[in-house]
């Protein structure tokens, strides 16, 4: 009904000796996706599925090699890609407050971005150049000159036609005047009013009629003024034409194939004429050099903002986003200071991680995604709309009062690769309705694979491949049969392998460093071995601390003789990547009652609800087989001693058993044995974890007071198969001085625990009444048989 495991069944060894290799060096690097098919097929189909929706999530433990897969394989897919089109803003002449969008072959965006910037340096000479030229003023002065003349010949005309009818256009401060003469001088009034009746009246009559052609006259001149002004103007803008023309056609010639090129280059080249003026240097300017008054804010407008720009033959990008917030993803829009306020403009217009991945791939932790403000919605909005719009937090938030920009939205053509654990996945595929419509795409790394011939071929490949790219010592044959046993304990279980490859480097560096500390040209079984007791060592002062306090007799643990209601459980603790076990007393009372089990550790909300269903289970289990015929008079109690922790799950529930069944018997149970393992209400022992620590922690408490051959451990049959112990325990049960019993019903326990027989029930459900089972029956029949004695004097 139980076993007694061999030297073979403790440490399932590896044995690498029908391989032919007597090191690394033997063996081919493996550089393949060792155990992940599954996700790299989801990887590989996500990537080269076209359609929209299919980007990608993918999870797994941390250091299988998630990040590591996914970059090598979407760097592979996009050196052979196409780099997208260059996307620019630009200024909107109409409405500044709506930046415009300039789409650009790649690598063309920065070309022009500096071709712009030397017309305007070149503007900036030529301009000023011309018009200070000679032809320039010449043109300029024969215009004045012609309206000048214009002018007074119109008014020399004027004076001739008064002068024959004997009245003269005199000139004054306050414009022209009209009057008779006498003597070639003005008549006085005096004068006047001594001519004949006759010649004043000819003489009024003449006046007026002159003064009415000097009026038109008058009115004329403004209008001569402003046709001078314009023509002044023709001719600035024939001179700017001349200087800007030449310029921006070699423009034209240069991105013609550029319809909005063109576009811009047209709007550039009106603006410039009605603003030349901007191209004259002021006093400050005349003392900043040319490069620096061409980038001054008043010709930004004719610059482009180049929002993403890449290399002509740079692939397709890939970009990496370490903090995924809001802006960081989107794009923002900065302000700059002016005399108090803040402005912006197009120029001021920066990036997300989304338009620098445009067109190639976006790798974003999903975590740290969703622990930003509106980034998760930012980006699905992005996805879903097909399109990047930059809309500040602020109008998100809706608390901006002041006027922004509006930036034409960039067109968005990504794959998103969101990498996060299993929880975050089904989390989100239950309470995001958008997200198995934004991501089909579900790549899930596994964590082991089977520790077959085949595998431990490609494993080994792996490790060779893994020396090489880390610069580490070769291992020889026993340090490779070390390194693969201890991959397989950390999966708690000898027929697998651990896919972790950050612990696994891990531990291969520790180990190559311990054989360079000690002057050996290969790694060792032995260093390797060093390498994991360095390991523990650094994270076992707990442990110690644990192990201090029950020698002390500060926590009370048994290891030999025999005690009635109590019994070594054992648990295991987890320090972040190192776990440990350590016995812990359980003990049990029981007394005539009415069926009611007291679960202390639930009561005092120290107890998990794994736990608890464990004690629910075997108070089940004790009515099923002890009183199928009679009500269960039983008042029981159960309790972890000593503990002041939470407690979990239900790997001491067969030996919580065990405690209550010697309680209700009075039978006691051997204090050298150690048990683990749960029980189902059949009375059948279940798997448990964490098998290889919690032996290894009894083993340790025995061997510091003294191994008498009377101490071990129980286990499940079922975990067997993952016994990877430590030598010092396998050597010990070798000489006879520690055991591990296997068990698979709660008979074999009670026959190892109680030492004597567990007792087989008749066809009427009755055991032996001097086996274990015969006395824990007996007793609950007593118990019955006094409650329906004590209720029947009751009710008398």
């Amino acid at each position: 009904m139980h076993t007694r495991l061999t030297q073979q069944q403790l440490r399932h060894a590896c044995d690498l000796s029908s391989f032919g290799i007597t090191s690394t060096a033997d063996i081919t690097p493996d550089y393949s996706a060792l155990g992940q098919s599954r996700a790299l097929d989801a990887i590989q189909f996500a990537i080269g599925m076209d359609h929209l929706g299919y980007n990608l999530f993918v999870s797994g433990s941390t250091g299988v090699g998630k990040r590591e897969l996914v970059s090598r394989i979407i760097s592979t897919e996009a050196a052979s890609g196409e780099a997208p089109s260059d996307y620019c803003y630009i200024h909107n002449f109409d409405r500044p407050n709506q930046p415009g969008m300039l789409v650009l072959p790649r690598g063309s965006g920065q070309t022009l971005h500096q071709d712009l910037r030397k017309l305007i340096e070149i503007l900036l000479l030529r301009i000023p150049a011309q018009f200070k030229s000679d032809e320039y003023h010449n043109q300029l002065q024969s215009l004045n000159e012609e309206f000048q003349q214009r002018e007074e010949m119109s008014f020399k005309a004027l004076g001739k036609k008064a002068q024959a009818a004997g009245i003269t256009l005199l000139r004054t401060p306050g414009g022209y005047t009209l009057g008779p003469v006498k003597d070639g001088k003005l008549m006085t009034p005096a004068q006047f009013s001594k001519l004949p009746a006759s010649e004043q009246t000819r003489i009024k009559a003449a006046v007026e009629a002159l003064n009415e052609e000097l009026t038109e006259l008058v009115h004329e001149v403004p209008k001569m003024h402003q046709e001078q002004q314009t023509r002044i103007r023709e001719l600035e803008q024939d001179t700017t034409r001349g200087v800007i023309d030449p310029a921006l056609n070699n423009l034209r010639q240069q991105y013609g194939s550029h319809t909005g090129v063109l576009s811009f280059l047209d709007t550039i080249h009106q603006d410039m004429l009605e603003n030349v003026d901007d191209f004259f240097p002021t006093e400050d300017d005349k003392r900043a050099p040319l490069h620096k008054r061409a980038r001054s804010a008043k010709f930004r407008r004719y610059q482009i903002n180049v929002l993403v720009g890449h290399e002509r033959n740079g692939g397709a990008p890939v970009v990496y986003e370490d903090i995924p917030s809001y802006q960081n993803l989107i794009g923002r829009i900065e302000h700059e200071a002016h005399f108090g306020t803040l402005i912006t403009d197009f120029s001021l217009i920066q990036p997300g991680a989304l338009h620098r991945a445009n067109g190639g791939y976006l790798v974003v932790d999903a975590q740290k995604l969703l622990s930003y403000p509106f980034a998760w919605e930012g980006l699905k909005r992005a996805l879903r709309n097909h399109e990047i719009r930059i809309d500040p937090l602020e109008k998100i938030y809706g608390i901006s009062g002041a006027r922004s920009l509006e930036p034409a939205p960039v067109p968005l053509n990504v794959r998103v690769i969101l990498i996060g654990d299993r929880r975050l996945y089904y989390l989100l595929k239950q309470y995001d309705t958008e997200f198995t419509t934004l991501f089909k795409v579900y790549a899930d790394f596994a964590e082991s694979l089977d520790r077959d011939r085949d595998n431990l071929e490609s494993y080994l490949g792996l490790i060779a491949m893994l020396v090489r790219e880390e610069g580490l010592a070769h291992f020889d044959l026993s340090a490779l049969q070390a390194v693969v046993e201890h991959s397989s304990r950390r999966m708690d279980d000898s027929d697998k392998l651990s896919l972790n490859r950050g612990q696994l480097i891990d531990l291969m560096r520790e180990a190559s460093f311990w054989t360079l500390r000690q002057g050996a040209s290969q790694v060792t079984g032995d260093h390797v071995r060093k390498a994991i007791a360095q390991q523990r060592h650094r994270s076992s002062q707990y442990s110690e601390l644990l192990q201090e306090q029950i020698e002390r007799g500060m926590l009370m643990i048994s290891t030999s003789g025999m005690s009635i209601g109590q019994a070594n459980g054992l648990s295991v603790f987890q320090l972040g990547d190192q776990r440990f076990g350590k016995p812990n007393r359980i003990s049990a009372t029981a007394r005539i009652g009415s069926g009611h089990m007291l679960d202390i550790e639930r009561e005092t909300e120290l107890g998990g609800p794994l736990h608890s269903k464990g004690v629910m289970i075997l108070a089940a289990c004790i009515g099923a087989r002890y009183a199928r015929h009679l009500p269960l008079s039983l008042n029981a109690s159960l309790v972890f001693e000593q503990s002041y922790g939470p407690i979990d799950g239900d790997s001491a529930s067969a030996v919580e058993l065990c405690a209550l069944l010697s309680a209700i018997s009075g039978l006691p149970l051997k204090q050298g044995f150690a048990v683990t393992g749960s029980i189902n209400q059949q009375g059948e022992i279940q798997a448990i974890g964490g098998v290889n620590e919690k032996i290894e922690g009894f083993f340790e408490l025995c061997q510091s007071r003294g191994l008498d051959g009377t101490q071990g451990v129980i286990i499940p049959a079922a975990n067997e198969p993952h016994l990877i112990l430590e030598q010092a325990v396998v050597d010990a049960c070798q000489q006879e001085q520690f055991a591990i019993h296997t068990v698979s019903t709660l008979d074999a326990l009670i026959e190892l625990l109680f030492d004597r027989p567990a007792g087989e029930a008749d066809k009427e459900g009755r055991y032996p009444p001097a086996t274990v089972n015969g006395r824990v029956q007996m007793q609950l029949s007593d118990w019955a048989e006094q409650a329906r004695k004590q209720a029947i004097k009751t009710s008398d």
